[in-house]
């Protein structure tokens, strides 16, 4: 979960926007910290390690596996929580390592969000499983970050956690922010297009950065916890504006989850997006 943090300002006021800033980066470290599945010493680790025992939540950490559980039953169970255990034989490193069927199976028979207890505040998960809100946890931290900084500024601002951006009304005259689109062929050097931003929230999935490469076969890192296997034909990069970051970053990730039915879904949707096949 852990990314960079940039807050942009309409405003010359540096004693602003350092404060905000900092602001932000708090709010981003306090959220890396609380449900990153990489610590060991919080709510995530303690939900891993239960051995099969009922773990109370607070009510924060409620929200997110309500709305985990939400994701889930509007994807056709396609977005798991359960599935980041796949991250043990799938690699996406840019090698040819392709995992093997015999692992795949025993990875699959660990996953399923059908299988565990939740009923809040407490969640009961099976010896053998694990969560793990990555999925969902930036998005989750840019809105709580936009919410935090309206407190302290009337000024338009942007916030942008690795791809993932939101902004809570226009720049001055109504104007929006614009925002460049990754070229998934030369990620990091050119850009596909610009997109307008005047409110709401920007998330991105694609797969120019994690993937491989195999017999002239590339395998996205968009994994399907159905098949154990990347989602066949999906395309290289969706971008999607919604109101907030997390409904955009829902609706870019089920977009990838269609393969190539992505655009035909996010038509459906009423919701401005970009797809790069």
């Amino acid at each position: 979960m852990a990314c960079p943090c940039e807050i942009l300002l309409e405003s010359r006021d540096k004693s602003l926007l350092k404060s905000i800033t900092q602001l932000a980066f708090n709010e981003a470290r306090r959220i890396e910290q609380k449900f990153s599945r990489y610590r060991k010493d919080n709510i995530i680790f303690k939900i891993n390690n239960s051995n099969g025992k009922a773990v109370e939540l607070d009510e924060e950490t409620a929200l997110m596996f309500d709305f985990a559980s939400q994701c889930y039953r509007l994807s056709d169970k396609k977005f798991d929580v359960t599935s980041g255990i796949l991250r043990k034989i799938w690699k996406f490193d840019g090698s040819d390592n392709i995992p093997d069927q015999t692992q795949i199976d025993s990875i699959k028979s660990k996953i399923g969000w059908n299988r565990v207890k939740w009923l809040k505040p407490f969640i009961t998960l099976a010896a053998d499983m694990e969560v793990d809100l990555g999925g969902i946890g930036k998005e989750y931290a840019v809105d709580s970050t936009v919410k935090i900084l309206k407190q302290h500024t009337d000024k338009s601002f942007l916030v942008n956690f690795g791809g993932d951006i939101a902004c809570p009304y226009p720049r001055k005259n109504n104007t929006p922010w614009t925002i460049g689109v990754d070229d998934p062929v030369q990620t990091g050097e050119r850009s596909a297009g610009k997109i307008a931003l005047y409110r709401g929230g920007l998330a991105t999935s694609g797969d120019a950065r994690r993937y491989l490469l195999k017999d002239g076969v590339r395998y996205s890192h968009i994994l399907n916890p159905q098949t154990g296997y990347p989602v066949a034909d999906a395309p290289r990069s969706v971008s999607v504006i919604a109101d907030s970051c997390v409904e955009a970053g829902m609706l870019s990730t089920f977009a990838m989850l269609q393969g190539k039915a992505a655009v035909e879904f996010l038509e459906a949707q009423d919701v401005k997006f970009w797809c790069i096949p």
